[in-house]
């Protein structure tokens, strides 16, 4: 709760920084915005999010979008180092989970502006393509006295012999791809005028892949992943 208090105190801010400029509300034909996500699967920021909106009714718009999240397991727990680097790490994370999505839908005015302080709400249907992106988890061990960059893995490793997290990008030439699907219902509250915008947008979202993804093998696997989810936008009409 406390993350969506703070997002609104964001928005109130700017939307009344937007009315100071004393601009003119109107409609428009298209709509992009970006923003950052927050969710039930993610750490303190969870992704990024691009949104284009084009009208196709008077109540109605057509959406694509875009988003990349990164997915961790409920049982992920950070440590520190037991040999006092100062440094923490995740025992049992063999992958990082990233979810690209992409998104196609509709989204309904239910609440249209009145005039350049009023609040535009918005209903939203999508559903799209997911690919996971697998990245083995790599850490910064201690082995005969020596620092070494390894692959975690359980069976070979010991608690009090890590050091700490290495490096995102050791894995990143070994990367997998899990496919699948994902679908996501959302409101939108939309505040500002003229041709700058700021909005929140709170929904639930479920990213399905064809099987099993692996994020920590001595902990349970889902396939299934659903999420509510907060995100906030700011963007551009035109």
């Amino acid at each position: 709760m406390k993350y969506l208090a703070i997002a609104f105190i964001i928005v109130l801010f700017h939307s009344e920084n937007l009315r100071s400029q004393n601009l003119e509300y109107f409609e428009t034909e298209n709509e992009r915005f970006w923003g950052i996500n927050k969710n039930s699967w993610g750490g303190l920021i969870g992704g990024g999010v691009l949104k284009f909106s084009s009208r196709i009714s008077e109540n109605m718009y057509r959406t694509i979008g875009f988003e990349l999240v990164n997915i961790k397991h409920p049982k992920e727990n950070k440590y520190s180092s037991s040999l006092g680097y100062g440094r923490t790490f995740v025992w049992g994370k063999k992958n990082y989970l990233f979810s690209l999505r992409g998104q196609y839908g509709r989204e309904f005015i239910l609440v249209s502006k009145k005039d350049q302080q009023g609040i535009r709400v918005n209903a939203q249907f999508a559903v799209g393509p997911t690919i996971g992106l697998l990245i083995p988890y790599y850490i910064k061990y201690s082995r005969n006295n020596r620092m070494e960059i390894e692959s975690f893995d359980s069976s070979i490793h010991t608690f009090n012999n890590v050091i700490g997290s290495a490096s995102f990008f050791e894995g990143l030439d070994e990367i997998t791809f899990k496919p699948g699907i994902n679908i996501k219902a959302a409101m939108n509250f939309e505040f500002g005028s003229g041709k700058s915008a700021t909005a929140i947008e709170v929904g639930f979202l479920g990213d399905l892949f064809t099987n099993e993804v692996v994020i920590m093998p001595t902990s349970k696997k889902y396939s299934f992943y659903p999420t509510a989810f907060i995100t906030l936008f700011y963007g551009r009409k035109y």
